[in-house]
């Protein structure tokens, strides 16, 4: 009896085990995107983490090296200046520091150098319309913290409707019909021919957007190597805009005012470009396969149609149960309620009965 028991325990476990398994693989399976999405967001917070961590090992100590010798500097200037206090100092610093948060500069060789002439607006109105926003330049009074607030409500809307407009009119002469092109006349797999076009236009946009620009400002900027010039082409064609780095702002720049322009050309054009090889990689199928892995799936019309089909059947069912019943209803209520006298005969001979 008890090798018995030992086996029906094991069997319903056994059973059990399978009935679970199976239960967590159905739930798996039917919420397939939606584990997808948890899995997408894990990532981009440990991502987020990683650059955090690899930033604050690789900064700090740059950071701490120049708080020493700030330090320094400032100790021996006042041992040299003894008539200052440190509190005279502190005052003016911040002045000077407050002043250079807005563009202006203390400097001598910076007082040549103008922030709001013409070329330096237009250059300005180009970052805040593309989001790029360095920071080097803000409106110094409340009327032009105003306006820009303003013309950045329309105007950025506006750029993303004429980014939006320019993009799709060039995917077509870029993208979409040489692709259709060679994949018909060389009778080639569409997809594996946008691969090869998206890799030799991503190829291209670095090289006309980032390599002979950075070149060029390595040359025309005093302060920057190559390296410098091609991490502020990024950080600003990729919209970040830290203001690190801003081109035109060193003293005694030869054609600063044409330079400014053409600048902010530089970054209208580039942003288009960009935009145009993400579209361009965005319409690979492979990466469309990999975005649907994230999204929520849209309801087919299959399916709509066949629930659809379901409430229109149940409703006419009802119905017509409904109706039936109240003619049930309506044919007994019409029927007058008759008592019909039982005819016999005591003997059974009447002939009208027979």
């Amino acid at each position: 009896m008890t090798s018995i028991s030992t086996c029906r325990f094991k069997n319903s476990w056994k059973m059990l085990q399978s009935l679970t398994s199976n239960s967590c693989v159905r739930l798996i399976e039917s919420h397939k995107s939606t584990w997808y999405f948890l899995f997408l967001v894990l990532g981009y917070i440990l991502y987020l983490i990683f650059g955090a961590v690899v930033f604050s090992s690789v900064e700090l100590p740059y950071e701490d090296l120049l708080r020493q010798e700030l330090r320094t500097i400032k100790k021996q200037f006042l041992q040299e200046n003894e008539c200052l206090s440190e509190e005279r100092l502190e005052e003016f610093l911040e002045k000077a520091l407050e002043a250079s948060n807005y563009g202006v500069s203390i400097l001598n060789n910076a007082s040549a150098n103008w922030n709001w002439d013409f070329t330096s607006s237009l250059f300005f109105a180009s970052t805040v319309l593309s989001t790029t926003g360095y920071g080097h330049t803000a409106p110094l009074s409340d009327g032009g913290k105003a306006f820009c607030i303003v013309y950045s409500v329309i105007g950025i809307p506006f750029t993303l409707l004429f980014l939006t407009a320019v993009v799709q009119r060039i995917m077509v002469f870029s993208t979409r019909r040489p692709v259709m092109y060679v994949s018909t006349r060389w009778g080639l797999s569409k997809p594996l021919v946008a691969v090869v076009h998206a890799t030799l236009l991503a190829i291209l946009a670095a090289s006309c957007f980032f390599l002979i620009p950075a070149a060029i400002f390595s040359s025309l900027e005093e302060n920057w190597n190559f390296l410098e010039s091609i991490y502020f082409c990024f950080i600003s064609l990729s919209t970040i805009g830290l203001g690190d780095y801003v081109p035109g702002e060193s003293f005694n720049q030869r054609f600063r005012q044409l330079y400014k322009v053409g600048i902010t050309v530089y970054l209208l054009l580039g942003l288009v470009v960009m935009l145009v090889v993400l579209e361009t990689f965005c319409e690979l199928q492979q990466l469309k396969t990999l975005r649907k892995m994230f999204y929520l799936k849209k309801e087919k019309p299959q399916d709509r149609l066949a629930i659809m089909e379901h409430d229109h059947l149940s409703f006419t069912s009802v119905s017509h149960q409904t109706n039936s019943t109240s003619l049930k209803e309506d044919k007994t209520k019409d029927v007058p309620f008759v008592s019909v006298p039982v005819l016999a005969s005591p003997g059974g001979d009447d002939p009208m009965i027979n």
